[in-house]
């Protein structure tokens, strides 16, 4: 088992920045794909980023690619989303993600955190 925390979110500024956090605890390591994905009001869930267990490998949505980064430090069980240049649109609960298989799809992940809200203003 796999228990995931997010935190960092809140409220911000259009143009401002966050940095979310999600810290793992139970059976983690390097082989887990860790991921942020994010849900909006009235929306789906979509994929915001990726990252794999060496920190070697991302993958970002169109829409934050060159904006966020993701990022993981394998020894403090934690995955970091640094959000820049924010805009309202991003306006979504945040959740964190982990799976053996990766990838852009949430059904490819088995283990959620509780999800973490961040508010754009404009």
């Amino acid at each position: 088992q796999v228990q995931l925390v997010e935190s960092g979110g809140g409220l911000v500024q259009a143009g401002g920045s966050l940095r979310l956090s999600c810290a793992a605890s139970g059976r983690t390591g390097s082989a887990y794909f860790m991921a942020w994905f994010r849900q909006a009001p009235g929306k789906e869930r979509e994929f915001v980023a990726v990252i794999g267990g060496s920190g070697g490998i991302t993958s970002y949505a169109a829409t934050v690619k060159g904006r966020f980064t993701i990022s993981r430090d394998n020894a403090k069980n934690t995955v970091y989303l640094q959000m820049n240049s924010l805009k309202p649109e991003d306006t979504a609960v945040y959740y964190c993600a982990a799976g053996l298989v990766g990838g852009l799809r949430s059904g490819s992940y088995d283990y959620w955190g509780q999800g973490t809200q961040v508010t754009v203003s404009s």
